[in-house]
C-alpha cells in the first residue's frame, strides 16, 4: 500500500483543532499569555534544555515497537512522530522522511531535551502537559519564531488502568505540507500505545479495574478501589467525597487486612459509613459507601440533655477539657483537683465546698484521678449532695478511678486517642488550621492530609493542634504540602497492620501505665524486658 493510499484511509474528519487564518484556538491564546508570563520572547532562540534520563519507562516501552511499525509503513512521508514524558523531556523522536529530519535534528531536537511550555513557549508537548487536551499548533500558532516552520498536532497519553497521565505523542511536519492525516495518525497510534499499556499493566492492576468495573456497574450508590498505586473512584464517590474524607478514607484503606465495617468524620460533623472489602490477589480493596449520619452530640439522653454528673476520661491531649466544655455550655465554673498541691487539702476542699454548694452553671472538676483516696471520697459525698449539675474530667481510665467517683457519676464518656481513629485526623486538622489562620487562603493538600493521618500523634490533639498552628505560620496562603511539615513529622510512618497497631497501642498504654518503667510495663505485658525492647523497635516506638 502507497503512502497516499495509507493517508486516504486515515482521514475520517476534517480539521478540528487550530486555524490558518487568523483566529487562534482558546488553549492557543492562553498559552501565548502564559508564554509572555514566563519573560519569553518570540524572536529569540529556543533555550533547550538537555536532562538525563533514567530507565525506559513504561510507555516508552509501550510506544517503541508502534513507532517501529509506523516508521516502516510511512516510510517516505513528511512526518515526524515526537514521544515525550510528563515534565516535557523527549523520549523519542522518528522521522519518516529524510528532509524533516534533517529539519529536526537541525533545531535540536533529540532526546532528553525538555520542551516544557515555561522553556520553549507554545509548542505541541508543554502546550498539552499543560491543557491535557489534544491540539493542533500550525505554524505561526507556535510562540517562538524558530519553530514556525512546523506543523504539530499533540495528544496525552492517559494510562487506561491507573487514568493518570504518562506523557505526550506528537505528529507534525512542514507547515507547508498536508496536515489532514497527522489527527488520525496520532489517534490511531494513541489508541495503540493505551492498548499496550494496559496489556504491559501488572496483573493485580488489571484485577482491582475489573473489580472497579463490576461493582460501579452493580451499585449505583459510590465505589471506590485504592491499592497496588490505584485510587479509582465513580462520579458518585467523587462528589461524595471531599479532599479530607478522600484522605481519611485512603489511610483507612491502607490497613485493611479482612473485609469490615469503618468511618470517616468529615468537615461538616457529620459521620460517613463505609465497607472496605480485601480483593483477592491483590493488596488493594474495594469501597461501598453508606448514606451519611449526622453528628451526635455524645452522651445524652432523648431530649439531648446529659444525665449528670458526667465523668469524662482519656489520655493527656485527647480534648477531654474541650468536651466538657462543650457540654457545660455558657456560663461554667472550673475547679481544678492539680491545685491540691499548691493549695493543700484542706483549703481546696472548703473551694470545692463553696462551688458545689453555689446554683449556677456547670461545675467541671479536671483531673479528679489525682486526688487521694480520701479526698475522692470527700468529693463524691458532696457531689451527691450538690444541686449542680457537674462534669468530671480525668486522664486515668475509668476503671482505674476511686469506686466512690465512679458512683458519683451517672454518664461515663471515654476519649478515644488520636492514634486509634486516624481517618478523623483529616476532618479535625482543617478545621483546627481554619482557626489558626485567621481566615486566611491556605489549605492542606490531600498528600498532607494523608501524611498527618499517618503519624502516630502520641500528645493527641494538642500536639495535632501545635503542627497545625505551625503550619499556619509557616504558610499564610496557598497548599500546605508534607514538605512544609517540621521535620519531625516531614516523614511519614508506613501504615500498619491492624493487628501489629493493636499491639502498638497496647504497648503504649501499658508503659505509660507504669509511668515509663519499661520494666514494670513489660511485667505487666506477660513479656520479658528484652521482648519488650524488641518489639518497640520492631513498632518503631519511641516513649
Amino acid at each position: 500500500m502507497t503512502v497516499q493510499q495509507h493517508i486516504s484511509l486515515l482521514v475520517e474528519s476534517p480539521k478540528e483543532f487550530g486555524s490558518a487564518e487568523s483566529f487562534r484556538h482558546p488553549e492557543i491564546v492562553a498559552s501565548w499569555n502564559r508564554s509572555r508570563v514566563y519573560g519569553l520572547e518570540r524572536a529569540a532562540a529556543p533555550r533547550l534544555v538537555e536532562s538525563p534520563l533514567g530507565r525506559r519507562t513504561s510507555l516508552e516501552k509501550a510506544a517503541g515497537p508502534l513507532l517501529d511499525r509506523l516508521r516502516t509503513e510511512f516510510d517516505g512521508a513528511p512526518m515526524t512522530v515526537t514521544l515525550a514524558d510528563t515534565q516535557g523531556r523527549i523520549l523519542d523522536v522518528r522521522a519518516t522522511d529524510d528532509l524533516v529530519e534533517g529539519a529536526v535534528a537541525s533545531m535540536g531536537i533529540r532526546r532528553g531535551i525538555s520542551l516544557a511550555e515555561d522553556l520553549v513557549g507554545t509548542n505541541s508537548i508543554g502546550t498539552i502537559l499543560e491543557t491535557r487536551t489534544p491540539l493542533m499548533l500550525r505554524g505561526t500558532d507556535h510562540f517562538m519564531e524558530a519553530f514556525s516552520g512546523f506543523t504539530c498536532f499533540g495528544h496525552p497519553v492517559f494510562h487506561p488502568v491507573t487514568r493518570r497521565l504518562e506523557g505526550v505523542l506528537n505528529v507534525g511536519g512542514s507547515s507547508a505540507g498536508d496536515d489532514r492525516f497527522f489527527q488520525p495518525i496520532a489517534r490511531r497510534l494513541i489508541a495503540d500505545i493505551e492498548n499496550q499499556l494496559a496489556v504491559d499493566s501488572p496483573f493485580a492492576q488489571q484485577t482491582l479495574l475489573t473489580a472497579f468495573h463490576a461493582n460501579s456497574h452493580r451499585h449505583r450508590g459510590p465505589v471506590m478501589v485504592i491499592g497496588e498505586g490505584l485510587v479509582l473512584a465513580n462520579p458518585e464517590a467523587l462528589d461524595l467525597l471531599d479532599p479530607v474524607a478522600q484522605a481519611a478514607v485512603r489511610s483507612i484503606a491502607a490497613g485493611v487486612a479482612e473485609a469490615g465495617e469503618h468511618s470517616v468524620l468529615l468537615e461538616s460533623g457529620s459521620r460517613l459509613r463505609f465497607t472496605c472489602t480485601p480483593v483477592a490477589g491483590t493488596s488493594g480493596v474495594l469501597v461501598h459507601f453508606a448514606a451519611l449520619e449526622t453528628a451526635s452530640g455524645g452522651a445524652a439522653d432523648a431530649d439531648g440533655e446529659p444525665n449528670w454528673p458526667v465523668l469524662i476520661c482519656g489520655e493527656a491531649g485527647t480534648g477531654r477539657t474541650t468536651e466538657a466544655v462543650r457540654l457545660a455550655g455558657s456560663g461554667y465554673a472550673v475547679l481544678d483537683a492539680a491545685d491540691v498541691v499548691s493549695r493543700g487539702d484542706r483549703d481546696w476542699v472548703r473551694g470545692a465546698e463553696r462551688e458545689l454548694g453555689r446554683d449556677g452553671g456547670v461545675l467541671i472538676i479536671e483531673n479528679v484521678d489525682l486526688l487521694d483516696p480520701s479526698l475522692a471520697m470527700l468529693l463524691a459525698k458532696r457531689i451527691h449532695r450538690s444541686r449542680r449539675r457537674i462534669v468530671l474530667t480525668a486522664t486515668d481510665a475509668p476503671e482505674n478511678l476511686s469506686p466512690c467517683l465512679l458512683g458519683a457519676s451517672q454518664t461515663r464518656q471515654t476519649l478515644i486517642p488520636l492514634r486509634r481513629r486516624r481517618q478523623d485526623v483529616p476532618a479535625i486538622a482543617t478545621r483546627m488550621l481554619a482557626e489558626e489562620s485567621g481566615g486566611a487562603q491556605v489549605r492542606l493538600t490531600t498528600a498532607a492530609l494523608r501524611a498527618l493521618a499517618d503519624c502516630s500523634w502520641s500528645g493527641n490533639l494538642q500536639e495535632l493542634r501545635r503542627v497545625v498552628r505551625t503550619l499556619a505560620r509557616t504558610r499564610s496562603a496557598g497548599d500546605i504540602t508534607p514538605a512544609d511539615f517540621p521535620d519531625a513529622y516531614r516523614h511519614r510512618e508506613a501504615a500498619l497492620p491492624p493487628l501489629q497497631r493493636a499491639e502498638r497501642d497496647v504497648i503504649i498504654g501499658a508503659i505509660r501505665a507504669a509511668d515509663g518503667n519499661k520494666m514494670a510495663a513489660a511485667r505487666a505485658l506477660g513479656v520479658s524486658r528484652s521482648t519488650l525492647y524488641n518489639r518497640l523497635r520492631a513498632l518503631k516506638i519511641a516513649i
